[in-house]
């Protein structure tokens, strides 16, 4: 590997570090943000649920025409300058109905950025010696540090002036982001038209779809209403930028032991979802125990497992399931099902029940939705199970 091309892998560390850390700064606090403008819980989850209901057309347009030009840094740069441009009209207006609709084109551009970033990565890195995990560790080091640090500072200038870092974090990213290789597939013919229906060839990867969502609906719901949480167990604007601290500090580590020694295949990947749905299930019946704001901070810990976990070994898996030259697309399927769809429910269901029947009995669903994750991922190793035993006995039948 030549110079340029160590030097184009460092910058996309530095830009993983400013846009995680961007977006960290707006979905930890935000919910705050809009609880100071005069929206009810009903309506916090009303909005963020609408804004996921886009991504279901965003997340597969954005990837196929990643795939379609070939060039994934100009489909990251607009969808930077975008998200960016929109969210200050949010923080201009006061009516939820203004809120509502600029959250709409927003969501548009942004819900897409990681999923984009995360093909951006795999493409750079093939047939190279270096791991996704040593390039998505700087994100949860950018989403750690930023929420931690912006905590103290709102605290100082007041929610209403959350634009401010928000939108200096959106520059630095898109500074970088101008730097960036194209992160196209090495190798690949021009995919032209993106058959969606190559990417679905393994029933196994719409099982993993189908499943991973209903795991994904819980995790919505605490990135959504974690906030007010802790605020209703009497913990300030610190104490929730340090509970996104230790939620993605720890990711850290994690993604680098799965780097080193977790097995590129698809059964292995399988049994490790259904221990990470166990630590999913567990961390559900903590919160919904939890009495204090400050216990809420030591099970945010089980972020970097659970989440950590799921998201690193979901984007692996997928490399596995789709086909390289629609990497981009089956990246965006994969994050509509984590951060689109599950989105809407949990803003729905969850602003409903937090409103209604407390947060408590939020979780409490969070965790009956964990467990029927485990029984999915246990079905799921058993099937794969059953195929490689299939394919060996018709081997042995060829022969």
């Amino acid at each position: 590997m030549n110079r340029n091309e160590n030097q184009s892998l460092h910058l996309i560390k530095a830009f993983n570090f400013f846009v995680y850390g961007a977006i960290a700064v707006y979905s930890t606090f935000f919910a705050l943000y809009l609880q100071s403008v005069g929206m009810s819980t009903i309506e916090i989850g009303a909005l963020m649920a609408g804004g996921p209901v886009v991504s279901i057309i965003a997340n597969p347009l954005w990837g196929y025409l990643s795939d379609r030009i070939r060039n994934i840094r100009l489909i990251l740069i607009i969808m930077l300058i975008g998200s960016m441009i929109i969210m200050q009209f949010v923080f201009l207006f006061q009516s939820y109905t203004h809120i509502y609709v600029c959250m709409l084109f927003f969501f548009f551009f942004q819900m897409p950025l990681f999923s984009q970033t995360n093909s951006l990565i795999l493409n750079s890195i093939e047939g190279t010696a270096h791991k996704f995990g040593a390039f998505r560790l700087f994100g949860s080091l950018g989403w750690a540090l930023m929420a931690v640090a912006a905590g103290p500072v709102i605290g100082q200038i007041g929610i209403e002036r959350l634009w401010v870092i928000y939108t200096a974090m959106m520059l630095l990213s898109l500074g970088f982001a101008f730097t960036l290789p194209k992160g196209e597939v090495k190798g690949a013919a021009h995919a032209g038209k993106v058959n969606y229906r190559s990417m679905f060839v393994k029933r196994s990867f719409l099982l993993f779809l189908i499943i991973g969502l209903v795991i994904s609906i819980p995790n919505s719901m605490n990135t959504t209403f974690i906030a007010l949480y802790i605020k209703e167990l009497g913990g300030e604007a610190s104490l929730i930028g340090w509970s996104a601290f230790w939620s993605s500090i720890f990711e850290i580590p994690v993604f680098l032991l799965l780097d080193r020694y977790l097995k590129k295949n698809a059964r292995t990947m399988v049994l490790c979802l259904v221990v990470i749905s166990l630590l999913f299930a567990l961390r559900w019946l903590l919160m919904s125990g939890a009495d204090t704001a400050q216990q809420i901070i030591f099970i945010q810990v089980l972020h970097c497992l659970t989440f950590g976990g799921y998201y690193y070994i979901g984007t692996q898996l997928t490399v596995l399931l789709v086909p390289a030259e629609f990497r981009a697309s089956g990246q965006a399927v994969y994050a509509l099902t984590w951060g689109g769809l599950s989105g809407i429910a949990a803003g729905i269901i969850g602003g409903v029940m937090f409103e209604e029947a407390g947060p408590r009995a939020m979780y409490q669903l969070c965790g009956i939705l964990a467990a029927v994750g485990i029984a999915g991922f246990g079905l799921l190793y058993a099937q794969l199970r059953r195929e490689v035993y299939a394919h060996a006995e018709k081997s042995i039948d060829i022969r």
